[in-house]
């Protein structure tokens, strides 16, 4: 069996900026072919072409072409091109690409095709109380109703969206993974009142609340410290730096105590993860966080949002708390009856990297995508 992906991002060194998205294409990618299944990898929006083996793995790298008009139906043409060719070529049997956009609105190909569900844009736009594009979410919907399957990395994002676009289509749920050992236990580096956010800085990751958040963590704890790592966004609303925006809403106390340290390269987060007391990550808008998972897996205490996909995640009061980001004071009391409690931590993080192994580690999500697999070729008469 053959599986290419198509995507418009993948954490590699020759590739652009990644996020969860590209790592959970990654971590299932490398482990089907651990289990003897052949993979290619096609990135699109590139800034140079290139074809490489890596790892096992298949690479194409595709350039961003630039049209004087009609650039979203010509950019496609260019895809569904290349894809039939290495279809032909390489004999792939199935193509899965993501819901983001609609890249997959108006392409023909000669193998069946599968849409994983991390999240369209009118499914964040929705989440997020903001309006979309029309021509995105036109593309999204037709990619979608054309698909031969559909998967979702969490049964809220497969409700969410099609209640959002108002198909009716079956879904199969299989939920993003994480390579266990990649993520190692280890708290002997650990630093005693040290919160740590990692990921995207942007609203929809709930930062913004986070500062309100830890102006109150420091009002009963002056020794706190709040480490966040991760690359800055331009604000949606704000149209400026989403971590100024942070700054200036904490206190002149709270600012003494927070440190910003920028994007990192992905093999280093976990040198941040193993240092922090608590890790906290109160999203407004995911579809099934990587970051989540990785904080779990190192037996980290975390205190997360309470919203949709959380659930699907996370147990309150067993791997972590889960609470509602806008409701500052009570995160707030979490997190520092969190830091001041080691023995509850430790009982957390334990339970937290047990539910991953059950449920997310790399060796049984990538089973049930093979199944799944079989099943899409089984129906299409492959």
């Amino acid at each position: 069996m053959h599986i290419s992906f198509l995507t418009p991002e993948y954490p590699h060194s020759l590739s652009g900026p990644s996020g969860g998205l590209g790592t959970s294409i990654k971590n299932l990618a490398e482990t089907l072919v651990n289990k003897n299944v052949e993979v290619s990898v096609v990135i699109y929006g590139q800034s140079q072409a290139a074809e490489f083996d890596e790892n096992g793995i298949h690479f194409y790298f595709l350039k961003n072409q630039r049209y004087a008009i009609g650039g979203w139906y010509f950019h496609r043409r260019y895809i569904q091109k290349f894809l039939n060719q290495i279809i032909k070529q390489k004999d792939i049997d199935l193509i899965e690409a993501t819901d983001w956009i609609g890249i997959t609105a108006f392409i023909k190909l000669n193998c069946p095709l599968v849409i994983r569900l991390n999240g369209s844009d009118a499914y964040f736009c929705k989440l997020e109380g903001r309006p979309q594009k029309f021509k995105n979410r036109l593309f999204e919907k037709i990619a979608l109703k054309k698909a031969d399957s559909l998967v979702s990395v969490s049964r809220f994002t497969a409700e969410k969206t099609s209640s959002v676009f108002g198909i009716n289509r079956k879904y199969e749920i299989i939920p993003n993974s994480i390579e266990l050992r990649s993520f190692s236990v280890s708290n002997r580096n650990e630093k005693t009142n040290s919160i740590l956010y990692f990921g995207t800085i942007i609203r929809k990751k709930g930062v913004l609340e986070l500062a309100y958040i830890f102006n109150e963590v420091i009002k009963h704890k002056p020794e706190a410290e709040l480490i966040m790592v991760g690359k800055d966004v331009k604000d949606v609303r704000e149209h400026e730096s989403t971590i100024e925006l942070f700054k200036r809403i904490l206190s002149s106390e709270a600012l003494k105590r927070f440190s910003y340290q920028g994007a990192v390269a992905y093999e280093k987060i976990t040198e941040y993860i193993e240092k922090a007391s608590v890790v906290v990550l109160p999203s407004l808008a995911e579809a099934l966080p990587m970051t989540w998972l990785e904080a779990m897996a190192m037996e980290k205490a975390l205190v997360t949002s309470n919203i949709g996909w959380a659930k699907e995640v996370m147990v309150n009061g067993e791997t972590g708390y889960m609470v509602n980001p806008i409701k500052h004071l009570e995160y707030a009391d979490r997190i520092i009856q969190l830091i001041e409690d080691p023995e509850l931590r430790s009982v957390f993080g334990k339970n937290a990297r047990q539910k991953v192994l059950e449920e997310f580690n790399a060796d049984v999500v990538a089973n049930r995508n093979i199944v799944f697999y079989k099943s899409v070729l089984k129906l299409s008469g492959n």
